[in-house]
């Protein structure tokens, strides 16, 4: 229960902190963080828990994480749906707040930092592109923890390596799909838009856990020695 409770946490802290700053942030011109620090964001609420939490849990925070780090030898899978059920509901519970807070001077939800493609796409990607975008940065992404993370590999930068990443993840995908990498990131925020958002979900699950999937096997063959 504890794990499940850092899981909550954690991406409740991730959907707070990286689509917060998007929304209640980015878009104000004496702010003006943009792009740059909307990734920057994402990437620093990953490396927190991480440290904060991730002695508790593992610090996954997105049911690609947990899928790929059992495909690599890294999870046990009896598992995998408490940890996947912990982070959505963390998420939209932190989608929740956000939304009490976003809307607490009158202001429209918009969008609310949903992840998506065509009319969803910040520049206007097709779904083609948005998959194949979120397929390859989640790849990357599990390749990058499955690294740090290994028995060999100095693993008290891990934190720092896997946050670092994911800034970069952000940096490279937002304007095609508002970056995902994280089906619960994304079933949060659709929850509260629905219409299109949700019509888009199921690539936001499909093409993260498939590119979380090529990873794991990937980096097994890489290093097959269990960490």
């Amino acid at each position: 229960m504890k794990k499940l409770v850092a899981e909550f946490i954690g991406t409740l802290w991730l959907v707070l902190g990286g689509c917060g700053s998007a929304m209640l942030a980015a878009g104000y011109p004496e702010v003006g963080i943009g792009f740059m620090g909307v990734a920057l964001a994402f990437g620093l609420t990953v490396l927190t828990m991480a440290y904060a939490v991730g002695h508790i849990s593992g610090g996954h925070f997105n049911p690609a994480v947990t899928i790929g780090l059992w495909i690599g030898g890294r999870f046990n899978v009896k598992d995998i749906f408490p940890y996947i059920i912990a982070q959505v509901l963390g998420g939209i519970v932190g989608a929740g707040i956000l939304y009490l807070i976003v809307t607490g001077n009158g202001s429209d939800i918009g969008t609310f930092a949903a992840n998506g493609y065509e009319n969803l796409s910040p520049g206007g990607y097709n779904m083609t592109a948005a998959l194949l975008t979120e397929v390859v940065m989640t790849f990357m992404f599990l390749i990058i923890i499955l690294g740090a993370t290994h028995k060999n590999a100095n693993t008290k930068f891990a934190g720092i390596a896997i946050g670092l990443g994911l800034t970069l993840i952000h940096l490279i995908s937002i304007p095609v799909t508002n970056t995902s990498v994280n089906p619960a990131r994304s079933t949060s925020q659709a929850f509260f838009v629905g219409g299109d958002a949700l019509g888009q979900l199921w690539l936001f699950w499909v093409a993260p856990i498939l590119g979380a999937i090529l990873a794991g096997m990937v980096y097994k063959y890489l290093a097959p020695n269990k960490a």
